[in-house]
């Protein structure tokens, strides 16, 4: 096949991971309304007094949306937490008042602190026969500020962004957050008097749902001495802020309480959709295409730029070797990999991914990579990922730029864009983190 044919069986491939994630599907998968309250995913929890619905994330319009379909006037309160742009106004629904608040992703913002607070508030007001259904997704660490007291939000931001351009991974990244924060690591459920029921949809690599947002609702198995040492790890000690060195010294010490390491039996939690599923999605898309296809992980993390590598050395074996797959196949990863910024250039996850094993594919006919986030944005770029192919390289360079030295300053998107292989689809309303998928045809 030609590059344009097969662009044209990624698309369909990544219509197909889009629609089998799509939020408001997968609430309607699980939950269901019964004579007394409602069941996911078969477990019953009875309605005796307020039910409160939060949603946080990505997903939580979607998310949020099913749920008052489902539940209806059960639902007394609640509010919705999204990122900026991705909508405005407030929700509601026959006997609900849903209040939606926009916020700061993926650096917090003021914003954001008081839709926390909001939620907070709501959660502690519960009593003993009322319940919280509270619906989580990607990106709610960054959209649910709740600084400790004496860390100030300017803070929590300069932290968090020393953190992103390190290199930690998310739950490295998200075992410092839970510390710097008064409702993450299990804390919002451990101060519900009521029942807390979590519904999520998992952007982490082996959905652990104590990483999911930062586990507002979910027990911590990290420590104060653990997020300390994953500043020490990258260097950052001695650049973080003073109050957060001193919140994590008191902390080690014994001198703040700890995350919960343990939450009453009350409460709940579900993993409704995930990477997983966007990757059997994937595998009966490329089927339908005539591509067999051939999962090789489905926690793909490391530097952006060694997956892309692997990726093309794994399309180039199965080219001349026919291992791991044989041609025509479909190679599939997912996961979340990392940047160490470097440079200060434009780019991404998956647009490092793309152009590294542009690199290893130039010339190469008849494969080409798809990398995106399932979310439509990465990084610091309007883009959600991109291709690769034998032509991208040449593309890019008779464009007049370097593909080694665009790499290296962490600029990916000004080369994709020169060689017209950006994937720009905008906010896509879900979030099960990157799908990338390596097609190569017969020789």
């Amino acid at each position: 096949m030609e590059i344009a044919e097969l662009k044209k069986v990624s698309q369909g491939i990544q219509d197909a991971v889009l629609s089998a994630v799509e939020p408001s599907r997968a609430m309607k998968r699980v939950l269901i309304r019964t004579p007394g309250g409602f069941t996911v995913e078969g477990r019953e929890f009875p309605v005796r007094g307020r039910l409160a619905l939060i949603a946080a994330g990505k997903a939580s319009l979607g998310m949020a949306a099913a749920a008052a379909d489902v539940l209806g006037p059960l639902i007394t309160d609640g509010c919705v937490i999204i990122p900026h742009g991705y909508s405005s106004g407030s929700s509601g629904g026959a006997g609900t008042s849903m209040r939606v608040f926009e916020a700061g992703h993926p650096v917090p913002d003021a914003k954001g602190q008081a839709a926390a607070l909001h939620a907070a508030a709501l959660v502690a007001g519960l009593g003993e026969n009322d319940t919280c259904l509270f619906l989580v997704s990607g990106g709610s660490s960054s959209l649910l500020p709740a600084p400790l007291p004496g860390i100030s939000l300017q803070d929590l931001v300069e932290t968090t962004s020393l953190l992103l351009k390190s290199g930690a991974d998310i739950r490295e990244l998200n075992a410092v957050r839970k510390h710097l924060s008064g409702i993450a690591g299990g804390k919002l459920a451990a101060s519900c008097r009521g029942t807390v029921v979590t519904c999520a949809i998992s952007d982490v690599a082996g959905d652990d749902i104590s990483v999911i947002g930062s586990g507002p609702t979910a027990l911590d198995p990290t420590t104060f001495a653990d997020a300390a040492g994953v500043l020490e790890r990258y260097g950052l000690t001695g650049r973080a802020p003073d109050s957060v060195r001193a919140a994590l010294e008191r902390g080690t010490a014994g001198l703040i309480d700890e995350t919960p390491k343990a939450l009453p039996s009350r409460h709940a939690a579900f993993v409704i959709a995930s990477g997983s599923l966007a990757v059997q999605a994937a595998s009966v898309a490329a089927g339908s295409s005539g591509f067999e296809p051939f999962v090789l992980t489905t926690t793909l993390t490391g530097e952006a730029r060694d997956a892309g590598r692997l990726l093309a050395s794994s399309a180039l074996e199965t080219r001349r070797f026919g291992r791991p797959a044989t041609a025509p196949a479909c190679i599939i990863a997912a996961g979340e990999t990392t940047v160490t910024v470097r440079g200060d250039g434009i780019g991404g996850r998956n647009q490092e991914i793309a152009l590294a094993a542009a690199l290893l594919l130039r010339d190469e006919q008849g494969i080409l990579l798809t990398s995106f986030a399932t979310d439509g944005k990465e990084g610091n770029s309007n883009a959600a990922g991109a291709y690769a192919s034998g032509a991208t390289a040449g593309a890019g360079e008779r464009a007049g730029l370097d593909a080694g030295s665009c790499l290296e300053r962490n600029d990916s998107n000004a080369f994709l864009t020169a060689a017209g292989d950006l994937i720009v689809t905008g906010p896509t309303g879900t979030n099960v983190n990157d799908i990338s998928f390596v097609l190569v045809d017969k020789r």
